[in-house]
């Protein structure tokens, strides 16, 4: 069962500084009858201009978030040539950013030098991480959070020592 948007929300909502988000997959799952995703491998991309046509729910709670002074940023390790997910995952970046998300590309050759959880994570101020597991396919499977100070400070340090390697989305070329 799927981690409910609104649980999420509320969570992302809590955070009073900060919100860090690692992803380290080259693949997550699109259902097959993803309609975003079918038009994008037809050509179709977001126009910058037309902010109603993909301006989402998430993107909202992006912009309130930033508006009240959380920072909100997000490292993605990839591996290089790219995956269709991240190419496709890279031509709507400019949204994100938009709505006051901070957003850097790490090719997966500049990360091995790095110690890195196992899984994707949020970190909420410092103090709350919350790991999002996939399965193989790249299926969200479930989620463990934990304010265990050991892991806080792992997952804390991974992600800037990703973005201090990583490169701005506007200076990342797909």
């Amino acid at each position: 069962m799927a981690q409910s948007l609104s649980n999420f929300t509320d969570l992302i909502r809590s955070a009073e500084r900060s919100a860090v988000h690692l992803e380290i997959r080259d693949v997550y799952a699109i259902p097959n009858e993803d309609e975003r995703f079918a038009a994008w491998r037809q050509g179709h991309r977001l126009d910058p201009d037309d902010r109603d046509s993909w301006w989402r729910p998430w993107l909202d709670v992006v912009q309130e978030i930033t508006a009240r002074g959380v920072r909100l940023r997000r490292a993605r390790v990839v591996s290089e040539p790219h995956s269709e997910y991240i190419r496709y995952e890279h031509s709507f970046t400019f949204t994100n950013i938009a709505a006051g998300e901070e957003i850097r590309w790490l090719p997966r050759r500049s990360a091995s030098g790095l110690a890195l959880p196992g899984n994707d994570f949020w970190l909420f101020d410092g103090r709350l991480v919350q790991f999002n597991v996939f399965d193989g396919e790249g299926r969200w499977a479930h989620t463990d959070r934990t304010d265990d100070q050991v892991t806080v400070d792992l997952c804390s340090g991974a992600f800037e020592a990703v973005w201090e390697r990583a490169i701005p989305h506007d200076e990342y070329e797909v």
